[in-house]
C-alpha cells in the first residue's frame, strides 16, 4: 500500500512505494478502445511518528496530494500509467504547511491480459522523487513488475450473494529494480533494494460499499541477500465506496526483518475521486456488393386472397361443380 504521510525523527526514513496498480487492480480486462481513467486523492496523517517531507528525510510530512491515470491505447493491452505525488511539510510556518515540499513523478508502460481465471499485468516504470523548494537530493529508479490480478467472485459465482454483493479480490506481485542507485532496502535507508514481493487482498460487502484491505510488501537487499527479504511493510485499511468516491482509514507498519533497526508506523486517512472516459472501437462494417454489380430485385410473394363468401354458399357451389363434372363424364362415356 502506498504510504501517505508521517512525522520524521532524526533517524532517516526512506521514501515508500507510490506506484498505483494499473486500472485500480481490476481483473476485468478491456482489450480494445482508447480511453483515460484514474483517481484524484487528498490525504492527511492522523498519527505519524517517522515519515519525512522530502527525499533527504528532512521536515515532517503532513498532507498528501496524489493523482493516478491510466492512458489506454489498445484497451488494457497497452497502457501508460502515470502517478503524481506531492507531500507537504508540517514544520513549515502557517499556511506553508499545505504547500508541497516533495514531488514524485512515475510513468511507465503496462500490458494486462486475461490469463486463467484472472489477469496478468506486466510493466516497466520510472520513478523520480525530488524536493520542491529546499535541498537537491533526489531518488530515481527503473523497475519491472509482473502482477497477477484475481477475483474470487468471478471464479465462484455464489460468493457474491454470500457476501451480499461483495467479492474477495486482489493481486500478487513480483518485481525487480533494473536500475536503482538510491532506493533503500530497509526503513532506515540502509542497503539497496533489488526484488519486491507484494500481496494485496480485499474483502468487500454491502454491494461493494464497505471493504477491508490487507497489504504486505517485502524488499530484498542486493548487497546482502538478493532473495531473502530485508523489509516487510504491512498495512490494514478500512474502506468505504460511494461511486465515484472512496474513503479509507489505514494503519501501516514498516519494519526490517533481517536485523534490528527503525520501525515506521502511522495512521492516515484518504479521500479519492475516480474518473473514466473511454471511446469504443468502431463497429465492423457489413460487406457490400462490388461496384457495377446490382443485386437482383426482391420478388414479392403474392398470396391468393381467401374466399370471403359464406361457408353455406361455398358448399352449394362445390356440390354444383361436382354434379357438373359427373354429367360431363357421362356424356363422354356415351
Amino acid at each position: 500500500m502506498i504510504a501517505l504521510v508521517c512525522l520524521a525523527t532524526s533517524t532517516p526514513a526512506r521514501a515508500l512505494d507510490r506506484q498505483g496498480s494499473a486500472h485500480a487492480g481490476s481483473s476485468d480486462v478491456v482489450t480494445r478502445g482508447v480511453g483515460v481513467s484514474g483517481t484524484l486523492t487528498l490525504g492527511s496523517s492522523l498519527y505519524n511518528p517517522t515519515y519525512a517531507a522530502r527525499p533527504d528525510n528532512s521536515g515532517l510530512a503532513l498532507m498528501r496530494y496524489a493523482a493516478h491515470a491510466d492512458v489506454d491505447l489498445v484497451g488494457a493491452r497497452l497502457s501508460i500509467p502515470i502517478d503524481l505525488n506531492l507531500l507537504s511539510n508540517r514544520l513549515a510556518p502557517r499556511f506553508e504547511k499545505l504547500a508541497p515540499s516533495e514531488f514524485d513523478f512515475i510513468v511507465g508502460v503496462t500490458s494486462t491480459n486475461r490469463v486463467g481465471p484472472g489477469a496478468l499485468e506486466v510493466g516497466v516504470r520510472v520513478e523520480r522523487d525530488a524536493p520542491v523548494a529546499h535541498g537537491n537530493y533526489t531518488q530515481t529508479y527503473v523497475d519491472a513488475r509482473a502482477r497477477y490480478l484475481y477475483s474470487f467472485a468471478h471464479t465462484f459465482p455464489g460468493l457474491a450473494s454470500a457476501m451480499r454483493g461483495g467479492d474477495v479480490r486482489g493481486w500478487v506481485t513480483l518485481g525487480g529494480f533494473a536500475f536503482n542507485p538510491s532506493y533503500a532496502a530497509r526503513p532506515d535507508n540502509t542497503g539497496l533494494a533489488l526484488l519486491r514481493y507484494a500481496v494485496h487482498a480485499e474483502a468487500s460487502t454491502a454491494q461493494g460499499h464497505l471493504a477491508l484491505g490487507l497489504d504486505a510488501t517485502m524488499f530484498t537487499d542486493r548487497n546482502v541477500n538478493a532473495v531473502r527479504p530485508s523489509e516487510l511493510d504491512f498495512t490494514v485499511n478500512l474502506m468505504g465506496h460511494a461511486e465515484p468516491f472512496d474513503f479509507q482509514i489505514a494503519y501501516e507498519r514498516d519494519m526490517p526483518v533481517d536485523r534490528h533497526g527503525l520501525v515506521q508506523h502511522f495512521v492516515y486517512a484518504l479521500a479519492s475521486w475516480s474518473f473514466s472516459a473511454h471511446r469504443a472501437p468502431p463497429r465492423a462494417v457489413e460487406p457490400t456488393e462490388p461496384e457495377g454489380i446490382e443485386s437482383p430485385p426482391d420478388v414479392p410473394i403474392v398470396e391468393e386472397p381467401a374466399d370471403a363468401r359464406p361457408q353455406s354458399e361455398r358448399k352449394n357451389i362445390s356440390k354444383s361443380a361436382r354434379s357438373s363434372d359427373v354429367s360431363t363424364m357421362a356424356k363422354r362415356a356415351t
